[in-house]
């Protein structure tokens, strides 16, 4: 009997028609087995309770299948590098929806420290003297709609300029492993890039263009381009598990953001616009 939807975190039919044909065929045993004992609706919702909620694995609700199991497929499908090719193509639809180019040719990049858990290893955290957070440093590279092209994790203590360059060389490895045609050529970015990072990206013909802060700036702006980066970065820690980092390593950290990712534009899909949040709600007395 199929589990019932009762969770914020569950797909909806409409939600469900846009994922489930990014989803690897079942793969049959070559000596012949059993079917697969959970629908792969179930599995997908499941990922996007821990997601969603910041549950840990153990702590997944009985109506969902066993929690070996969901944990089984959410790493099978990290090595067969399921997340990065739904988060293409579930861009590319929204841009294509939104009336851009599939493909886009610039983007914007940022860094976010957050605190470690106690399960984060000392060899995979720092220390953010600027920030004072021990943990880790989450660097994005996005379209100009903010919709996530690459997610890197490293140590709290990684400087922004260093980080940069193995965002930019993970962003171009995935472009010429996807063939894309038109790749992205120019990134904005905030101060923290600035120096020699903006040289080197040179020789990759890459264009690093610095958006600095207004002079004189006194309390919150917005900040033209880069705005639409620190947004996503809300659109993220909007799910739990993403308030800090639990993960032993960084590359599920990684596919944690992307799993986030996923939800969010696959929301956006169904929805037909970016989401908008409710207005005050004033109080009023009798």
């Amino acid at each position: 009997m199929a589990r019932e939807q009762r969770y914020p975190s569950d797909l909806s039919d409409a939600e469900w028609a846009v994922v489930e044909p990014l989803l690897p065929a079942p793969s049959a045993h070559p000596r012949g087995g059993r079917r697969e004992k959970h629908p792969r609706r179930e599995i997908v919702d499941a990922i996007l309770y821990v997601v969603r909620t910041g549950c840990a694995w153990r702590a997944l609700p009985v109506d969902f299948p066993p929690w070996e199991t969901v944990y089984w497929y959410f790493t099978r499908w990290e090595q067969q590098k399921l997340t990065f090719r739904m988060v293409d193509a579930l861009r590319a639809r929204v841009r294509d929806d939104a009336g851009r180019d599939p493909e886009p040719s610039a983007g914007l990049m940022d860094s976010q420290s957050v605190k470690g858990s106690d399960t984060v290893g000392v060899d995979t955290r720092g220390y953010d003297a600027g920030k004072k957070v021990n943990g880790r440093k989450r660097f994005i590279v996005t379209d100009t709609l903010g919709l996530l092209l690459v997610a890197l994790v490293l140590p709290a203590s990684a400087q922004d300029r260093d980080g940069g360059r193995k965002l930019v060389l993970e962003l171009r490895h995935r472009q010429i492993m996807t063939k894309t045609t038109r790749r992205v050529r120019h990134l904005f970015a905030d101060a923290g890039f600035a120096g020699a990072f903006v040289d080197w990206a040179r020789t990759l013909r890459t264009t690093i263009e610095i958006v600095r802060k207004p002079p004189g700036q006194k309390g919150f702006a917005v900040i033209p381009r880069r705005w639409a980066v620190e947004r996503t970065f809300a659109w993220l820690t909007a799910h739990r598990r993403l308030a800090r980092d639990h993960e032993r390593h960084p590359a599920t950290s990684e596919a944690i953001i992307r799993w986030a990712a996923i939800t969010t534009m696959t929301r956006r899909i169904t929805r037909g616009h970016a989401a908008t949040r409710p207005g005050p709600h004033p109080l009023t007395t009798r």
